[in-house]
Formats: C-alpha cells, sequence, structure tokens
C-alpha cells in the first residue's frame, strides 16, 4: 500500500552533506557561551555568525528529557545535535544479574509506549538459545496482543503528534482510543502497561473468559474514530501546511543511519520484519505493507493511521485462527506448576520455588532475535554461559538509532519545525537511554 500526497520535492533526487549534524569542541562551544568558559577565554561573536540554543531536556515536546543543540541562523536551523543520556538506567547490565525468567521484568520496562514487543524480542532469544517450539496458542496469543500493542502506540503518536502542532482535540480523542486497548490488556494481564505477560515458553496466563467479544468490541469501535481523524487532520489545511515538505528523509539517508520503521518506510523503502523475516504466525496472516513517496513528516504520520487498520486486519484474522491448547510449553525445566497443583504437592511447591529463586540454565551460546516495533526493528541480543543469567545482553531500540536521523530532518528547516520533526520520530526515551 502507498501513500501519496501533493508535494514537489523528490527527497530522492536531494542531495546533502555531513554539515546537519553539529559536531563541535567544548572549547569551542565555550567561546561561543554555550557552556561555561575556562578563564582567560573571551567571547567574541561577530553579529553575522550564527547562535546556538537548547531545546530541552525539560521541553513539552521533546517526548521526554531529550535535549537539542541548535545552530540557528535567524529562524532556521544549520546544524543541530540530540543529547541523550539523561534516563539512562542501566537495564542491560540489570538484566545480567537477573534470571532468564526475571528478564521480562526488566525490559518490558524500556519501551514503556509497546511494551510487550520488548518481552516478545527477549522471550524469542531465550526460546532460541533453549531450542524450544512455542505451543500455537502461545504464538496465536503474542501476535494478537502485540498487534493490539501496535495499535495503542500508534493511537498515543496520533494523541501526542496532534498536541505538539496545536491539533488539541487530537489529544482528547487519541488517548480516549487508547484507553480501551489498555482497558482489554488489564483485563488480560491484570496491568496497563509493563505486563510481564510473555515469557520465555509461553504467555503468563490464558486469554480470559469473554476475550473474543472483547476484541470484537474493539474493531467495531475504532474504524469510524479513524475516520474522524481523517476528518480532523489528514484533509485539514493547515495540518497539511504544517507537515508536507517538512523534516524530508531520502532512502539512502534512512538506510545509512540503520533507520527503520514508519520513518524508512515513509521514503518508499517497503521493508517490514513480520513480511520480510517471518516470525512467529505472520506468514499465515494478510496485511499490507504501508509505504509513503516523500518521507516527510506528513508521510510518516499517515503510515502509522494506517498500520493501525493494517493491525485491526491482522487481528481479525487471528480471532477466526486462533487455535486450542496449552498457552505455554510443558517442560518443567523452565515451566513452573499450575498453581493449584503447589497447594496438593510438596514437589509442585519444591519444584515452584526453585524455578522462581534459581531460575532455569541456558545453554551456552548467543543469539539475536529481532521485532517489528511500532518504532521499526527492535533486536535482543542475549551471550550465555550456562548459568541461569545472561552473560550479556543488548537491546537493539528503534528510538535510539531512529534518532539519528533528526539533524538531517531539521537542517535549513524553521525552527517551529522542529517540534514537527521530533514528534514524527516518536521517539521513547525509556528506550533510548536504557
Amino acid at each position: 500500500m502507498s501513500l501519496d500526497h501533493d508535494q514537489t520535492t523528490d527527497a530522492r533526487v536531494r542531495e546533502r552533506g555531513d554539515s546537519a549534524v553539529l559536531r563541535m569542541s567544548e572549547s569551542a562551544l565555550a567561546q561561543l557561551g554555550v557552556i561555561d568558559a575556562p578563564a582567560g577565554v573571551a567571547h567574541d561573536l561577530a553579529e553575522d555568525e550564527t547562535m546556538f540554543i537548547n531545546m530541552g531536556p525539560s521541553h513539552p515536546s521533546t517526548h521526554g528529557v531529550l535535549r537539542l543543540m541548535l545552530e540557528l541562523r535567524g529562524e532556521m536551523v544549520v546544524r543541530s545535535k540530540p543529547v541523550i543520556g539523561y534516563l539512562h538506567t542501566g537495564m542491560e547490565k540489570q538484566g545480567e544479574q537477573l534470571s532468564y525468567l526475571q528478564g521480562t521484568t526488566n525490559v518490558t520496562r524500556m519501551d514503556y509506549a509497546s511494551p510487550l514487543f520488548n518481552e516478545l524480542a527477549f522471550s524469542m532469544a531465550v526460546e532460541e538459545l533453549l531450542g524450544l517450539e512455542v505451543p500455537p496458542r502461545a504464538t496465536w496469543i503474542r501476535m494478537l496482543l502485540t498487534e493490539l500493542n501496535r495499535m495503542s502506540s500508534h493511537l498515543l503518536f496520533m494523541a501526542t503528534n496532534g498536541m505538539d502542532l496545536g491539533a488539541v482535540s487530537m489529544m482528547i480523542f487519541g488517548w480516549r482510543e487508547r484507553e480501551e486497548v489498555l482497558r482489554f490488556f488489564e483485563k488480560v494481564s491484570g496491568l496497563r502497561m509493563n505486563h510481564n505477560f510473555i515469557r520465555p515458553g509461553g504467555v503468563a496466563a490464558d486469554l480470559p473468559d469473554g476475550w473474543r467479544d472483547d476484541v470484537l468490541r474493539l474493531l467495531e469501535l475504532i474504524p469510524p474514530r479513524l475516520d474522524e481523524y481523517d476528518t480532523l487532520m489528514t484533509g485539514q489545511p493547515i495540518w497539511q501546511e504544517r507537515l508536507q515538505g517538512v523534516g524530508v528523509l531520502n532512502t539512502a539517508e534512512a538506510l545509512a543511519l540503520g533507520v527503520t520503521g514508519p520513518l524508512l518506510r515513509s521514503t518508499g523503502y517497503a521493508w517490514d520484519l513480520r513480511r520480510d523475516m517471518p516470525y512467529l504466525a505472520y506468514d499465515k496472516v494478510e496485511f499490507d505493507v504501508v509505504v509513503g513517496t516523500y518521507g516527510d513528516s506528513f508521510d510518516r504520520y499517515a503510515i502509522r493511521l494506517n498500520e493501525i487498520r493494517e493491525s485491526m486486519r491482522i487481528v481479525a484474522q487471528i480471532l477466526d485462527q486462533m487455535p486450542k491448547g496449552d498457552y505455554r510449553v510443558q517442560d518443567k525445566k523452565v515451566t513452573p506448576p499450575p498453581r493449584a497443583r503447589i497447594d496438593e504437592s510438596m514437589e509442585a511447591l519444591i519444584h515452584h520455588f526453585k524455578i522462581f529463586t534459581e531460575g532455569f540454565k541456558v545453554p551456552e551460546g548467543e543469539v539475536y532475535a529481532a521485532v517489528e516495533s511500532p518504532r521499526g526493528e527492535l533486536g535482543c541480543y542475549i551471550v550465555s554461559d550456562g548459568s541461569a543469567h545472561p552473560y550479556r545482553l543488548r537491546i537493539r531500540p528503534p528510538s535510539l538509532i531512529n534518532l539519528q536521523c533528526l539533524p538531517y530532518l531539521m537542517q535549513n528547516g524553521l525552527i517551529a519545525d522542529a517540534v514537527a520533526n521530533i514528534s514524527s520520530v516518536d521517539p521513547i526515551m525509556g528506550e533510548v537511554d536504557r
């Protein structure tokens, strides 16, 4: 599926130098007055030179603690540099001290807008090391939950993107629809966010009674609301003026920077791991990979809006094909006993105690597993030394990689468009700093 709109600038033929990224030494910044200067350094700034300002890290439209150093000539952004590290939690190092069973409680908090994808990537990596084959029902439950999570994440983008650009009503509408999806997650996992529901070997529990009716209600409720979004924003002249031709990225730049997800697809490059490197049961469902034409902020907005529709299409097929059976592997080495057995059997109680205190050991080796998160390729790299916790854990977060393109999106654009560019990247800073 390709998106098109009225735009005269073709990003594919545009050339750009390396000057988009702001690279300056501390002494140069001190001389310009950006940072405190050592004693004896003069502040000589000619009137015709550029000005340096900071945007963030406490700016409401930087979507978290993101700081941007901007070099301005008037209202034009000459160069810029994202500065990160204000939210560093050391989750990857923490993950090396936690057992594999505890690992999902850690990774789920990285991208808190789409936590189920973090759990899925980690669980798939562990299962590959263990050589486990997940039961079909668990596979389809994972698909159902992650596609609903993709919808809730994109609905959050719709809300914040609208608010950033002055469409205040969109903040209320996007939040309203997202709330319906989170209410379903709460019924399934007990939590609205950071679920710890997808675990190595399957999922934590089977779907609750009435889950099918709840999903059908969502599939009935959301489509007319998306049509309202089209009326409110897509065809609105002010919205088009603010986004079309703003923050243009071409395919060559996106590939060179390692950009994935809606940002890469907005350039016309149809790359989606669900189709190109299928995992779970995505090869058994039909969906379109939505791509743009010009690689601008409007394309990135329109792609996410239409990906909600494609996710609903996938969810409808999952309802028809959901198999019966176990929701997790029946392997005593990695699976705790049923809760009811703990009250009846001392062996089951001991088994439960050892699983949750010592964890299970994983054979030596290394593995990389990747999934298509709402922001792009989310990968999990694990090195096992044969113990019950990873020797090394490394996450490939799409938000961190995608932030590299911000200087290219912002170069030679107005400072008023900086907010639109940041919003179109849709960064989650918990995932960036980890």
